[in-house]
């Protein structure tokens, strides 16, 4: 009796399927159960079963679901005020009644750090999804149309590499949120989001360009293109499916990379602006008082560096589980 075929291994054969010659029996009934009932599985499938088996996967993971539920529910983790409060509270030390104590003007640091969470998320997604969806979609273009279409744009996204992130973004925010101007609290945020879209898709457009051109030329999109598959077709049906994981593993280390951006345009002064609560403008408060009350900038950089790990963590545990050559 010949051995069962790799195809029996990770399938079910349906009832109908024939037996071997003179075995009366199935081509995998030696086969242990699990191993018939396994389905074949794709490249996400096969990266989630690896990400289930990698704690840091599931460290991070829990991480991140704190923070986002910090953001979004912040009310869920404390009833203080983030705003309001009495100055004669003014940098009282952690208690009982104050587990971070209070600053200087007598504002509970835990309420705010609690609070802080939500701008420096919310940025930092939304500054992630706008630059994977524009750098994204210039890549694609570049990368499948080549030629004059690939120059023009990568000479263009070469103009935004040649500017230092923290110049551009000084020129953008000083010029439109400047200190006599009277925006809003969502109009600071969607300024310091532009800035950080601005000066940073110009990497993901070199990525998914590079994705593309290793991509492109591959037997099945030269067999979809001969059988007369337009140019919509193959781009969403062939190619952007195959070139999303390295923008996937680049985009979640994106977010812990803009959430450490805000905060440090906001110790600048020129990022988020009061009455917005962040953990970068938590820190720049506090560093007149290192020396006196150095708990006023302990908390909010604790927070801020977890989870900026966080999600660097997950962004790792991403790409081993995508890259092949790292299983």
């Amino acid at each position: 009796m010949s051995d069962p075929s790799t195809a029996s291994i990770v399938s079910t054969p349906p009832a109908t399927m024939p037996t071997e010659a003179g075995s009366g029996a199935p081509v995998d009934a030696g086969l242990p159960e699990n191993a018939r009932r396994e389905k074949p599985r794709g490249l996400l499938g096969d990266a989630w079963r690896d990400l289930r088996r990698k704690p840091l996967f599931w460290i991070s993971a829990v991480l991140i679901l704190i923070f986002v539920l910090m953001a979004a529910f912040p009310s869920l983790f404390t009833s203080g005020d983030p705003v309001n409060g009495a100055l004669a509270n003014s940098r009282v030390e952690p208690s009982a009644d104050a587990w971070f104590g209070y600053d200087v003007q007598g504002r509970d640091v835990y309420a705010r750090t609690i609070y802080g969470a939500r701008a420096s998320i919310v940025v930092a997604l939304i500054s992630t999804i706008g630059t994977l969806l524009i750098g994204g979609a210039i890549g694609m273009i570049a990368g499948y149309a080549g030629g004059w279409v690939d120059a023009l744009l990568s000479r263009f996204a070469d103009i935004f590499f040649g500017l230092p992130f923290v110049l551009g973004a000084i020129v953008i925010l000083t010029t439109f949120n400047g200190a006599e101007s009277s925006n809003t609290e969502w109009q600071i945020m969607g300024l310091v989001i532009m800035s950080l879209v601005v000066l940073s898709w110009p990497v993901v457009m070199r990525l998914m360009r590079s994705s593309v051109l290793a991509t492109k030329e591959a037997d099945y999109i030269v067999a979809a293109r001969a059988l007369g598959a337009g140019h919509g077709r193959i781009i969403l049906k062939h190619l952007l499916p195959n070139c999303l994981a390295p923008l996937l593993v680049y985009g979640t280390i994106m977010v812990g990379s803009f959430i450490g951006a805000e905060a440090t345009l906001s110790f600048l002064g020129i990022g988020l602006k009061t009455p917005v609560v962040s953990w970068g403008i938590m820190i720049s408060e506090a560093q007149n008082y290192i020396r006196v009350s150095p708990f006023l900038l302990f908390f909010p950089s604790a927070f801020l560096v977890t989870a900026v790990l966080s999600f660097v963590m997950l962004g790792e545990a991403v790409r081993e589980a995508l890259d092949p050559k790292l299983r």
